[in-house]
């Protein structure tokens, strides 16, 4: 591979062709099955992917948090979903904003417990938002677990003055833990559980889960009861994507983390200058943060702030100052601790994109 001697290490790798690629065919799969694709930009976090997502065909875009929306208003998404619980009320004349700015802006209902914080937010902002409810399908994080709370929670949004329900949601992220052989069984489950508390309560209204693992096998096995589905990391890949969901090939991953081998202090063991600040700490259930991309035996196993730890049979015929690139185990902490990320050709470096939502975790 072209190492780019000229730019600097730890730096993030963007395979325009690969982006592209990956985008127009998640797009191309949901277009064929009836279903539309409203992407999680909470992995990108940028302008320019937004665009090219909305370009592509995308309906809309989702995010978790208001400032990842406010970012990504340059973007001119017509429809923007906040899949997070809101609850603070000074957070309501942003989300007034963002109503005048987007022509479908919803936010997420999440329980019982939520939606009284949320009516508050809404009556401050002067506005009636549309929601989507959440419903668990597994992941035990946000969400109604039966269908009694469900019925009791869209009870409350029809009594409510600043609530109007709008649809059904839910992140499937557990999927990541199925083993590919079982995973289309498990989305049969997830539809008709999802259609099955949409339909006791109003059969119009539609249904987004979200998840790269299972966004095209909800795609496929819809049969008109899935509306959208919200998939985030799709167009990158990573080391869950590839190697442990088996959902893409590593051919087909987009982005690498060009690192610095800065020094061998013992046979076995090379330290590279990508640490937890470049790879985070996620790491893969076998205990790996990443992997050389060029197919030589060397992972990294462990993280300091600023230090890779790299081991592998490979590692001893490293040299101190050579650049290797690695594909991260989880792509979308990666992205969130860049500033910017180097946009590559071939073996040309063709454009620097701002990371503009970087840190927008308010």
């Amino acid at each position: 591979m072209n190492a780019f001697p000229a730019l600097a290490t730890p730096a993030i790798l963007v395979d325009r062709d690969r982006l592209d690629a990956n985008i127009a065919d998640m797009q191309r799969h949901c277009s064929a099955h009836g279903v539309e694709l409203r992407p999680h930009l909470k992995t990108h976090k940028m302008v320019e992917v937004a665009r090219r997502q909305l370009a592509a065909g995308a309906a809309g875009l989702t995010c978790a948090k208001l400032g990842e929306a406010e970012a990504m208003l340059p973007a001119s998404p017509r429809s923007l979903f906040v899949a997070h619980s809101l609850a603070d009320p000074g957070q309501a004349a942003r989300v007034a904003a963002l109503t005048e700015r987007v022509a479908d802006f919803r936010v997420a209902v999440t329980s019982e417990a939520h939606a009284p914080a949320l009516e508050r937010v809404a009556a401050a902002a002067g506005r009636r938002l549309a929601v989507m409810l959440a419903v668990d399908t597994g992941l035990g994080r946000e969400g109604v677990r039966d269908l009694a709370a469900a019925q009791r929670l869209a009870a409350m949004l029809a009594r409510s003055r600043h609530l109007e329900l709008r649809g059904f949601y839910t992140h499937e992220g557990n999927f990541y833990g199925i083993p590919p052989a079982q995973q289309r069984a498990k989305v049969i489950e997830l539809i008709a559980r999802l259609a099955g508390v949409r339909d006791a309560i109003d059969r119009t209204l539609p249904i987004w889960p979200g998840c790269s693992v299972s966004a095209k096998l909800i795609a496929e096995n819809s049969a008109g009861r899935v509306q959208a589905v919200r998939p985030g990391a799709y167009m990158f890949g990573d080391l869950f994507l590839s190697e442990v969901t088996g959902v893409m090939p590593a051919s087909a991953v987009a982005v690498q983390v060009l690192a610095t081998v800065v020094d061998k202090p013992e046979p076995g063991l090379a330290l590279i200058d990508a640490g937890s600040k470049t790879f985070s700490s996620d790491r893969t259930g076998d205990n790996i943060h990443a992997k050389a991309v060029d197919g030589r035996d060397l992972a990294v196993v462990r993280v300091n702030e600023e230090h890779g730890y790299v081991r592998g049979t490979a590692v001893d015929s490293l040299r101190v100052g050579e650049r290797v690139a690695f594909m991260p185990a989880h792509i979308c902490p990666v992205i969130n601790l860049t500033d910017e990320v180097t946009v590559t050709a071939g073996d040309q470096i063709v454009a620097t994109w701002r990371v503009e939502a970087r840190g927008k975790t308010r």
